[in-house]
């Protein structure tokens, strides 16, 4: 079963769309290497002073394999938003709970 992992950081929403709009081809190239790693699904959401990144991955190593692959491409993005202090990611399993709606369901 997939895991969904979070990142929230503080940081400026508007500096992330700045950067990816001055660099797709860094942003495309992390996406790429991403799915050489199995990412299943990603996105940026940003929020009042706040970005979150969710992404669905086969299992957490799969997460950790790509990041110590990228973490250095990924490190301008944050720097853009005015990330001063990193996150450390969180693990999220799907709960077997009966009452899924949407997303396929």
């Amino acid at each position: 079963m997939s895991v969904i992992m979070t990142l929230v950081f503080d940081g400026d929403p508007a500096g992330v769309e700045r950067y990816a709009a001055d660099n797709p081809d860094a942003m495309r190239g992390i996406v790429d290497h991403a799915a050489e790693h199995g990412v299943i699904a990603h996105r940026f959401y940003g929020g009042d002073g706040k970005i979150m990144v969710v992404d669905e991955w086969p299992d957490e190593e799969s997460f950790r394999s790509f990041y110590a692959h990228m973490g250095s491409q990924i490190a301008p993005i944050m720097e853009a938003a005015g990330v001063r202090e990193g996150a450390e990611p969180s693990f999220w399993r799907k709960l077997e709970t009966n009452d899924d709606y949407g997303w396929g369901a």
